[in-house]
């Protein structure tokens, strides 16, 4: 009961409603650390616990969770989307062929000529994915 209310506590401070499916949801993402998970997955991981929620749930949740600053997008190929736990400021490597994405911390990497955002606009976050794929013959 002490992790729900605490869930409960955490979403009300993010303006979200703790919902059943809210802190379902907040736990199952939260429990391992940090993580890269598409709403796909986090779908059959609900599952797997035997809780009844559809992928829209998921998704919706997600969504939500993304608004309220709980977990940041991150598009590296097509149309897969995957939210990332970590919401601090860092970049990622991202496997090709087996679709891993791995934390680069934000103070491996110097970013300059940051152009000015346009008139009405500030820089929210800069995203840097360093594609990846393991050297053939070896």
């Amino acid at each position: 009961m002490e992790r729900t209310s605490s869930v409960a506590r955490d979403l009300r401070a993010v303006g979200l409603r703790p919902t059943e499916q809210r802190i379902a949801l907040f736990n199952l993402l939260f429990a391992g650390g940090h993580r890269h998970v598409t709403a796909e997955e986090l779908h059959a991981e609900v599952l797997a616990h035997g809780i009844s929620l559809s992928v829209a749930t998921v998704y919706n949740a997600l969504n939500d969770f993304t608004v309220a600053g709980l977990v940041r997008v991150l598009a590296v190929e097509g149309a897969r989307t995957l939210f990332d736990t970590n919401i601090s400021d860092h970049h990622h490597f991202y496997v090709e062929g087996d679709g891993e994405i791995r934390d680069i911390d934000a103070s491996s990497i110097s970013i300059a000529n940051i152009p000015e955002p346009p008139e009405g606009f500030e820089i929210a976050n800069i995203d840097v994915v360093i594609r990846v794929r393991p050297i053939s013959g070896r």
